[in-house]
């Protein structure tokens, strides 16, 4: 995808009025302190904890003790991003997700585990970066402040995630694809409190997880867990990562709201309660991100509307109620009037893109002493529809090149038993789902006379699962380990009903050296269902990926790390993934994993399941903070990614062997509760295909596809110059006795740095040998030159009350 220049002259002084806006309101207050209340219960009983000690981490001169009922206050707390630290005898010490502290911070609570013995709670100090026992490698946790204030991400957690170690990120277009570890943007997966959702992006790819712009408001959010490996045993159908959402609860205690105004979108969020036991949640966006992609000379305008919710119920102290929902509903139009060789190149054949798409969940949670009950079910739905034009003339259906309707969901239900048992953790649990993939496509064909291929596909079918973990813990918690095994079926053919043929072990070990360091690993086995627009593909009213196996990878990392407490990480991690039975390309030789980075639709193709596929390398990556001042986050990525067609073919680079990812991430607090950020990302050139020519000038192609044709037997043989970019932010909060104005300037790029891409081939709608058959007929072609790379400048307001 392109993005054409601007005149850097007009963006800069744009650029400058909002700066000059920004300090003409430069505030004469003085930050205020803020008291904060909470309560720490214990995670089974759900009863408070008395006499347990709560301090605001980095400072522990600001603290108190819980009362008889487990109640606490604690007075004159700075404002800012602040974590708590709680601890009891008998209990083990925890440190808990980061909270915005001001007038608006809603009430805190902390859960505590029994620990084995009493010594444990007092031997061993928490820290924000301690990672589970499931996962002591390959898991990282993004807390409000990097949510709130990550410079150039504006606050989209998909893009948020891009800085951690083994995520690359891609310069070319406007999305939000990730890249994880060498994987494709297909073999990821995503969960709201427990509830599976198939995509957190607006304008998604079918068939893969990537788009524009994230469909999650993040006021909503309270910590994101994102595995890159080891992932826990009660999240299947993932490849390459699990991207793990906690919400924010409502506020018990007062009604607060927040309304937000930006470059892009408008929203509206909510936090409160309907009585003592039930809060509630919401969020509502609508976005006017046409304008900003037409200022930025983009040739395609997206529009969305999204919304969310939540509400929490507790009818007793025993039981837990949530309840939540999420939807969106995008279209994307065709910016026609952008004239240039470039735009005009992206026109030829993106098409218009409508989708709605929404997902339900509730959660029924059990606390019965050790042994934690959770029964949740959830339905998720998107509908598709993509239509596409020959010159984009809609005044003839002889003109039409695509037009596809789809709709797709899936129902789950999951039970699972979590018990505590001195230094045992067991969870037991199982799955069953329902998919159904409902399609209509009509599209022009390559062929000498116009004709089109249409097929309907209806599929319904079950899903199951069943898993088991224990994760130990020794005494002083110089040693933990984990062992699980998860079982994934499908009705879709005899050999995915087996589930044993999708045996799913994985393991852990982590070990403290002591004074911080720690040395871990985990290995695992764990598989991915083909997308449903590659099952539901059909050629002559026939399924044809009947025998696609479930895909396969074999997964592993090992690693070091030192802690010191509060203030700093440092971390070295190898990675080592081999993949098999990835649907292969008849069409093209290409792995379906190979594919998904674009607009559109992926997987509606023949496939055999003979590719295979591997990546490895090393991550470093480091974490320093102090509360209320400095955070500093790095990381750096050498990898290999390949695969090849077959288990006799040799390998060769994949789509996503970029070789290395760095990203450096800053944010400085100035008083007063200014904070500015920057972010240096760079990524090594990724590999490319050739264009085939011949191909591409004949004139039954170019009308059937409106873009170039790749030479599949040069796969991959180019590559790309490596991208450097700067991201800038800057914000200011002002706290009045009863709400916050806050603003932000949050600029993307402000070093205009531009990856050049190999020149586009574009039809001239000449045809040079008009008197040959229609089958030999060929366009005059013109070569475009190919510029990614602009200044993406975004401005907001945010009023809390």
């Amino acid at each position: 995808m392109l993005i054409c220049l601007l005149q850097k002259e007009e963006i800069m002084t744009k650029i400058g009025r909002a700066v000059l806006l920004v300090a003409v309101v430069v505030s004469p207050f003085v930050a205020r302190a803020f008291d904060i209340r909470g309560r720490v219960i214990s995670a089974t009983s759900r009863q408070g904890i008395p006499y347990a000690a709560v301090v605001v981490e980095g400072d522990f001169t600001k603290g108190a003790a819980t009362d008889s009922l487990g109640y606490f206050t604690i007075e004159n707390i700075s404002g800012g991003v602040a974590r708590f630290e709680a601890s009891s005898v008998g209990y083990t010490a925890v440190v808990t997700p980061e909270y915005i502290i001001s007038a608006l911070t809603p009430f805190v609570e902390i859960e505590l585990e029994e620990s084995a013995t009493t010594i444990e709670a007092v031997a061993v100090a928490p820290s924000p970066y301690a990672r589970d026992i499931e996962s002591p490698v390959s898991q990282h946790t993004v807390g409000i402040g990097d949510l709130e204030r990550s410079p150039g991400a504006n606050r989209d957690v998909a893009r948020i995630v891009r800085t951690l170690p083994g995520v690359a990120f891609s310069p070319i277009g406007y999305r939000n694809d990730l890249i994880v570890r060498g994987g494709g943007p297909s073999e990821n997966t995503f969960y709201i409190d427990g509830i599976e959702i198939p995509n957190i992006n607006h304008f998604a790819t079918q068939g893969a997880s990537g788009g524009p712009v994230s469909i999650l408001n993040a006021d909503l959010i309270r910590q994101v867990k994102f595995y890159t490996g080891a992932f826990p045993v009660d999240r299947g159908n993932a490849l390459s990562s699990v991207m793990d959402i906690t919400l924010r609860d409502g506020n018990p205690d007062h009604q607060r709201f927040k309304a937000t105004l930006g470059a892009s979108e408008v929203a509206f969020s909510g936090s409160g309660h309907f009585d003592k036991r039930a809060t509630y949640i919401f969020s509502v966006r609508q976005s006017y991100l046409q304008l900003l992609f037409k200022l930025l000379g983009l040739p395609f305008l997206p529009n969305y509307i999204d919304a969310q919710a939540k509400v929490r119920i507790r009818p007793s102290e025993r039981y837990e109620i949530v309840v939540l929902g999420l939807v969106g509903v995008d279209n994307m139009r065709l910016n026609l009037s952008e004239k240039g060789e470039e735009n005009e190149y992206i026109l030829s054949y993106i098409p218009k893109i409508e989708q709605e798409t929404f997902t339900l969940g509730a959660t029924l949670r059990h606390f019965g002493g050790k042994h934690i009950q959770t029964l949740s079910v959830g339905y998720s739905f998107l509908a598709n529809r993509n239509k596409k034009y020959i010159d984009n003339d809609e005044s003839s259906e002889e003109n039409l090149r695509l037009r596809l309707r789809s709709t797709e969901g899936k129902a789950t239900v999951r039970f699972e038993n979590r018990s505590l048992l001195g230094r045992w953790r067991l969870r037991e649990g199982a799955e069953v789902s329902l998919r159904h993939f409902f399609t209509t496509t009509k599209q022009l064909l390559p062929s000498g006379e116009r004709s089109y291929f249409n097929y309907d596909t209806r599929l319904v079918f079950a899903g199951y699962a069943l898993f088991f973990s224990a994760d130990y813990r020794s005494l002083n918690e110089r040693l933990t380990a984990s062992m699980g095994v998860r079982m994934d079926g499908a009705t879709y053919s005899s050999a995915m009903a087996q589930p044993w043929r999708q045996l799913s072990p994985r393991a852990s070990l982590s070990y403290s050296l002591g004074k911080g360091f720690y040395l871990s690993g985990s290995t695992g086995l764990y598989y991915e269902l083909p997308p449903l627009t590659a099952l539901g593909f059909r050629v002559d009213d026939r399924l044809v990926n009947r025998t696609l196996e479930y895909m396969r990878v074999f997964s592993s990392a090992a690693g070091a790390e030192y802690r010191l407490r509060e203030r700093l990480a440092v971390s070295l991690e190898g990675f080592y993934k081999l993949y098999s039975q990835v649907p292969l390309s008849v069409a093209d030789g290409v792995p379906l994993t190979c594919k998904g980075n674009d607009y559109g639709v992926t997987g509606n193709e023949v496939l055999i399941s003979t590719a295979q596929g591997r990546a490895y390398g090393a991550e470093l990556s480091a974490r320093w903070q102090i509360p209320n001042k400095v955070s500093v986050v790095g990381a750096f990525t050498l990898y290999w990614s390949e695969y090849r067609s077959n288990r006799h073919s040799p390998y060769i680079p994949s789509a996503w062997d970029n070789r290395w990812v760095a990203n450096v991430s800053g944010t400085y607090d100035l008083p007063r509760r200014w904070s500015i950020g920057a972010k240096l990302s760079a990524i090594g050139g990724a590999p490319y295909t050739p264009y085939d020519e011949e191909q591409t000038s004949l004139k039954t192609y170019w009308d059937a596809t409106g873009r170039a044709a790749l030479d599949y037997s040069r796969y991959n043989e180019g590559r790309l110059k490596p991208f450097v970019q700067l991201d800038v932010r800057v914000d200011k909060v002002w706290e009045f006795r009863k709400w916050n104005l806050g603003i932000y300037l949050d600029l993307e790029n402000i070093t205009f740095s531009e990856i050049t891409l190999p020149d586009a081939l574009l039809s001239t709608g000449i045809i040079e040998n008009p008197s040959a058959p229609i089958e030999e007929q060929r366009y005059l072609l013109k070569r475009i030159k190919q510029r990614n790379g602009t200044l993406v400048p975004t401005f907001g307001v945010t009023a809390e009350f």
